[in-house]
């Protein structure tokens, strides 16, 4: 909004009233908004963070609503956050309230009480705010079609983060079925942060009928500056360690912060040091999804409320949320794309003619680079992100079980259905039909299993479940998010008397013996036992505690930052943007041995504790680095170079071998083709395809990970799973859940595409470099604690995890003693 003196006088008189007092004036995007809701066609508004994009997609519901009031469902939300949901809640209620119009607004989630729930499918509100799961769980009910047949518009936030992944296909399914109970229903997405415009526009409204976009310049430039700290910056690692005291100074000279990071593991870790560096008190919390429901409910309050000084958080408060009063971000580690950076410094002064103000603290040199490339696209407006992708297949059996515990339906018609969903227009007849009889029956090999038969057929020829028992198991489980097993953290103060504050992952918790301490919840807790589901601890202080680890951590480098990177280090005149650590790091790089350039990859090789490494420097991303190193160790064996080991980061593979790779050899390593026989024969041996098909069976509902009030442990899970993956194998190889949890391996795990797209742009584009010591970029790769070993000769002369500091330090003294000449 912007002071004026006039008002819009078309607005109604509550809506001119309550603008003239808070001194605003109708924008003219707003006003354009207004218009297009008399159509039926679906808009796309592209708006920067604070131009009151949530108000513009909600005025035209709110003044349909003042003008011609009605009972029922008028207008559905979706967000992809119940954090954003909260909010969004909280500050739609501040105009309704003010104007004092007779509309009501709620929310439903997971958290939603099942009193309220069911009161609100007899007595919908005007206004209902939701998540994806929580739309589709009523869109299976008998009901659905009253609940849903006169909704006029439905609202998708922060719609750029579901076009490319499951959670996006499953919501476009959603909206098709939506659409079907009220043809006329109105579409309108909201973002901030889109790279491809029509892309999305067409996923929103459907390719023959795309939304219209609506695109909001910016005003202002964030203002961004990479943290200049006096301390040595480490060669690796991810915590910043080194800059905890930078960090601590910058929110204490602010009112408040938000301090990102990208895992839940780091939020912990962070949230502690702060704590032991917070000499003046200063009110700091922590968020992240695996907290307890009341204990993101209270930070999210204080928040509002102003009482925080700072919340060290993750991705779930990246989207969307609307606190004012945050005047900086802190982004603790590389940010790994830079649409995701631009959201979460959104978050501070969310208000549009106000500069966002952002400190990025690299974890390590090679994330200083991260951050400077993501700096550099943000002031040149450039923006990444994935393209929408095909919709992925195992969702489809739970989208057909969910339309038909609604109403009973035939599989010709839901095919149809199936097609008007964006991600889905180009599934065939012989693919849908093969997904149809799975849902039925399971298919030729487990059809004779009670268990599998889920769906009959009436004599209408339409199909319908089997029985009630079908419909309970499908709706304890509705969603794409395949969690690893957790366990409730209960906090216990005196006896057995204590609070649920979270959960934890069980593979962590199974690893924990008596007196073990963890932080969790940001504090330290000591473990007692795991009784009935429950991990018990208590507060403790001093140990040596362990962090929880999280499943999906580790977010992919985007190919826009990697191009980005490439780009920095092939201009040395853009080094001098870099802190002066790394400028000499790279220096040092230059004079020793080669710095990547965008045309080739570059390879080094050197001897290290009696055995070989070779480097290569893809700057790929740590999943298709993972696959590449899985595929070059294969085929090494194959030549005898016999390799040990190899480890991973986003930039680059290191290979630890018993013989050196030649340069004919390395030839015949790099190559397209390693994508052929040896990925065949290791996706056959390796357990990634047994995971992924756990997955598969879980989001298809071929098994389920909860039952009435039990839920079943992921040890359990895969012990069903793999079984079921065994018995499927010899008898029914054919068997569709085979191919896509297949398909799925390739997309969700391997990162095939990029990698395939890397072997074909760089064939016979390398450059080795033979160098008698680390080199300086090779230093933090070396090191990485994450390295996997291979079966093989020499398993023993796997590296040893030392101080990784001192290590790297010694060795880059290495290269400066042998570039000046006084090397022994």
């Amino acid at each position: 909004m912007t002071p004026s003196e006039s008002v819009d006088i078309t607005l109604p008189k509550p809506f001119v009233n309550w603008f003239k007092k808070r001194g605003w004036t109708l924008r003219d995007y707003q006003r354009d908004m207004l218009e297009r809701a008399q159509t039926e066609k679906a808009t796309l508004l592209i708006a920067p963070t604070g131009a009151g994009k949530t108000l513009s997609g909600f005025l035209p519901s709110l003044t349909s609503l003042h003008t011609a009031p009605r009972d029922g469902l008028h207008t559905l939300y979706i967000s992809p956050l119940k954090a954003l949901t909260q909010d969004i809640h909280r500050n739609l209620l501040e105009p309704v309230e003010e104007m004092g119009l007779d509309i009501t607004v709620e929310t439903r989630t997971g958290d939603t009480p099942s009193h309220k729930r069911q009161r609100q499918r007899k007595r919908p509100p005007n206004m209902l705010l939701t998540t994806p799961e929580s739309l589709m769980l009523m869109l299976s009910y008998a009901d659905a079609d009253r609940l849903f047949g006169n909704v006029e518009r439905v609202i998708v936030d922060e719609v750029h983060s579901l076009i490319a992944n499951k959670r996006g296909d499953f919501t476009a399914l959603a909206l098709a079925r939506l659409q079907q109970f009220s043809p006329q229903c109105q579409r309108i997405g909201l973002s901030a942060t889109v790279a491809w415009p029509e892309l999305l526009a067409s996923w929103l409204g459907g390719t023959d009928n795309p939304a219209g976009i609506l695109q909001v310049p910016a005003t202002t430039k964030p203002k961004i500056h990479i943290l200049e700290s006096k301390t040595r910056m480490p060669f690796g690692g991810f915590m910043a360690r080194y800059a905890i005291d930078d960090i601590y100074q910058a929110v204490s000279r602010a009112q408040t912060t938000l301090v990102f990071v990208n895992t839940r593991a780091q939020s912990e870790l962070l949230f502690q040091m702060l704590w032991e560096q917070n000499k003046a008190a200063l009110p700091i919390a922590l968020y992240h999804g695996s907290l307890s429901k009341e204990q993101r409910r209270k930070t999210e309050a204080l928040m509002a409320q102003g009482v925080l000084r700072a919340i060290v958080c993750t991705s779930a408060l990246e989207l969307g949320i609307d606190w004012g009063d945050v005047d900086q971000v802190i982004q603790v580690g590389a940010p790994k794309g830079v649409s995701r950076l631009l959201q979460r410094i959104g978050r501070a002064n969310h208000r549009l003619d106000e500069p966002s103000r952002a400190m990025l603290v690299p974890a390590n040199r090679f994330e200083a680079l991260e951050c400077q490339a993501a700096l550099n696209a943000v002031m040149a407006d450039e923006l990444d992100g994935d393209k929408p992708q095909s919709g992925a297949l195992d969702i489809l059996p739970q989208f057909i079980l969910n339309c038909l515990c609604s109403q009973a339906d035939t599989p010709e018609q839901l095919y149809k259905l199936v097609l008007n969903a964006s991600p889905y227009q180009g599934v065939d007849w012989e693919t849908f039909e093969k997904l149809w009889w799975f849902t039925v029956d399971g298919g030729y090999a487990l059809r004779a299993y009670e268990r599998y038969q889920r769906l009959t057929k009436r004599d209408d020829g339409r199909y319908e479940p089997a029985n009630r028992r079908v419909i309970q198991r499908h709706r304890q489980n509705i969603g794409t998010i395949v969690e690893a097993g957790r366990l409730k953290v209960k906090r216990i103060r005196r006896g057995n008397q204590g609070k649920i504050i979270g959960e934890v992952e069980e593979y962590f918790a199974s690893q924990l013996v008596a007196g073990d301490t963890f932080i969790f919840a940001g504090e330290v807790l000591k473990f007692e036992a795991i009784r009935d589901m429950q991990l018990h601890a208590r507060p403790v202080k001093g140990g040596e505690p362990k962090i929880p680890s999280y499943v999906g951590g580790q977010m992919p480098l985007s190919t826009y930052l990697a191009d980005g990177v490439r780009s920095i280090l092939a201009e040395p005149a853009q080094w001098k943007k870099l802190p002066m650590q790394v400028q000499e790091w790279l220096e040092l790089q230059q004079a020793f041995s080669k710095i990547p350039d965008p045309e080739n990859v570059l390879i080094e090789q050197f001897p290290y504790r009696n055995a070989w490494y070779t480097l290569y420097y893809t700057f790929e991303g740590r999943k298709a680095n993972q696959t590449l190193g899985m595929l070059l160790t294969r085929r090494m064996e194959k030549f005898g170079v016999k390799p040990l080991s190899f480890s991973v980061t986003d930039y680059g593979l290191s290979v630890c071998s018993v013989n050196p790779v030649t340069s004919s050899q390395l030839a015949r390593l790099f190559q397209p083709d390693i994508l052929g026989d040896e990925l065949e024969d290791w996706m056959l041996q390796a357990p990634m395809l047994k995971r992924s098909f756990r997955q598969v069976a879980v989001v298809s509902g071929l098994t389920e990970q909860r039952y009435h009030s039990s839920q079943k442990t992921m040890k359990q899970v895969t012990f069903s799973t793999d079984l079921i993956y065994d018995t499927l194998r010899e008898h029914d190889p054919d068997h569709i859940l085979l191919s896509v949890a297949r398909a799925d391996a390739e997309r969700e795990l391997l990162d095939l595409r990029r990698l395939a797209d890397m072997l074909i742009r760089f064939v016979d584009s390398t450059v080795l470099v033979n160098l008698e010591k680390v080199s300086p970029m090779a230093i933090p790769i070396v090191l990485d604690v994450r390295s996997e070993q291979v079966k093989g000769a020499g398993a023993h002369a796997m590296l040893e995890q030392a101080d990784l500091y001192a290590e790297a330090q010694a060795m880059l003294d290495d290269v400066r003693a042998l570039l000046s000449g006084n090397h022994a």
